[in-house]
């Protein structure tokens, strides 16, 4: 429960100072940011076998008509019976420089724990390029190749680095304006050892509730093909969110 606590003081917070930015300047220049938060009840099921809540930020800005850049954070820590069993933190850092409206050139470094998978921390380098080859009314498709370098270690200290390379998929459909279908794809793999790869997948249901809020339910699975000793090769996460846009 005090985790539970923690996680609902730490996302009024941040939804605190997301409200007063969003007031300042807002009447003298068109708004480059756009803050997305999400606070979710969960159950996990794999290294963590947990109902508890998750925290998800997404902070865009747009530094010009071509570049923009994105802060991702995602956090779930739970406890049952005064025993901690669920802990992962992800952030990323990621630049885009679009020189057309439908193609697009990226830069990505992000950081991933968790230690109910025996992942002391992960950090991942990533280059690459994407193109959305549909753009609506209703259907929304973008494709992303690109090439990773992942530093690695474990909580048994053992440690590895690798070039890798990165395919990612995303499609929307828009059943009407305020309920769409949203489905994503992301394969990793390690070009010196290919049966080290990982498959991560997302597909989500939002119905907008009002211009700010959005209600959404999601099922993530997260496959590792070359788990850590004594680790399961798969997680899931069953999410109920409610999700703020500013």
């Amino acid at each position: 429960m005090r985790s539970t606590h923690i996680t609902m003081v730490a996302f009024g917070v941040v939804l605190g100072m997301v409200l007063v930015a969003g007031n300042v300047g807002a009447e003298d220049e068109p708004q480059r940011w756009h803050d997305e938060g999400e606070i979710s009840y969960v159950d996990t099921s794999g290294n963590s076998e947990v109902t508890t809540l998750a925290l998800k930020n997404k902070l865009t800005y747009q530094f010009s008509e071509k570049i923009s850049g994105r802060w991702r954070v995602q956090a779930l820590n739970g406890e049952s019976n005064g025993e901690r069993d669920a802990e992962s933190y992800f952030t990323e850092l990621r630049g885009d420089y679009a020189p057309t409206e439908r193609y697009y050139n990226y830069l990505s470094a992000n950081w991933f724990k968790d230690r109910f998978a025996d992942i002391d921390h992960r950090y991942t380098f990533g280059a690459g390029s994407g193109y959305k080859f549909l753009t609506g009314l209703k259907h929304f498709l973008l494709g992303e190749a690109g090439l990773t370098y992942t530093i690695e270690k474990l909580t048994n200290d053992s440690d590895t680095e690798y070039l890798g390379g990165r395919l990612y998929t995303e499609y929307e459909y828009h059943f009407s304006e305020d309920t769409r279908f949203r489905q994503s794809l992301e394969a990793l793999f390690d070009f010196e050892d290919m049966q080290n790869y990982m498959l991560n997948s997302e597909t989500a249901l939002i119905t907008a509730l009002n211009s700010v809020f959005s209600f959404k339910t999601s099922y993530v699975v997260k496959y590792d093909n070359k788990p850590a000793e004594n680790s399961d090769d798969t997680d899931t996460i069953l999410a109920a969110s409610l999700v703020a846009n500013f």
